[in-house]
């Protein structure tokens, strides 16, 4: 009789989504920003009475404004993040370079609050702060790190690239039929928020149907309220 053969434990890999939080985040919302913003102004133009014509016409204005809006109010808000490091840097630099066992204090502290015995908390600071002691208070100190270093350009234009895919779709669908703009419009851009829900939720490791109902309410809600406001004034003026 022979023995079964055991297979020896195969290693475990968890895996995380931590590190798309960033960039997930910010496409997202570039991207549901498109979509509610641009499918909202053609809506209430829509609503106005206004020609297939005008309201193509909006939505390629929103498109190509709200793209350059994204892309400079991102680029700015990233900047002042990393002015903002950069400073906390300088000031931890200088901290090391004149008050060192005090930065090695600190730096234990940190990890006794972790659960580190005080003992062992001062070695691995004073391990850490020989080879590389910015860089171990920039981390466990100021929370900076590699992984949320912040690069201006690359955040505007990815802002911009996410806000014009997002407001695509209804322009696209204004300008294959603009004597049904005013139709076509909601549903292909409740479509498109499903659909980006769904797929921010699975990129993300969660489960999509609740982000594929919350982009689809607070779309759909910024849709009528901005028509019922075309309406009104359309009819007022």
């Amino acid at each position: 009789m022979t023995t079964p053969r055991v297979e020896p434990p195969r290693p475990h890999h968890a895996v995380h989504y931590v590190n798309r939080v960033g960039w997930l985040r910010a496409a997202v919302l570039g991207a549901n920003d498109g979509i509610v913003s641009t499918a909202s102004l053609m809506t209430g133009i829509a609503a106005s009475g206004a020609t297939g014509e005008s309201i193509l016409l909006s939505g390629i204005a929103a498109l190509v404004a709200g793209a350059m809006s994204m892309a400079a109010g991102e680029y700015v808000s990233v900047s002042a993040q990393s002015d903002t490091e950069r400073a906390d840097l300088a000031k931890e630099k200088k901290a090391l370079a004149t008050q060192p066992h005090a930065e090695w204090e600190e730096l234990r502290d940190i990890y006794v609050e972790r659960g580190l015995d005080r003992d062992l908390a001062g070695q691995v600071a004073t391990q850490l702060m020989a080879t590389d002691p910015l860089g171990a208070h920039a981390r466990d100190e100021l929370g900076i790190s590699d992984l949320s270093t912040p690069r201006p350009v690359q955040a505007g234009l990815a802002s911009a690239a996410s806000f014009a895919c997002g407001a695509a779709p209804p322009v696209v669908a204004a300008a294959i039929a603009p004597s049904l703009a005013g139709i076509s419009v909601v549903p292909v851009s409740l479509l498109c928020l499903l659909l980006l829900g769904y797929v921010g939720a699975r990129l993300g490791g969660a489960r999509p149907g609740r982000s594929m109902l919350r982009t689809f309410f607070w779309g759909a809600l910024a849709m009528v309220v901005t028509a019922a406001a075309g309406h009104l004034f359309g009819a007022a003026i």
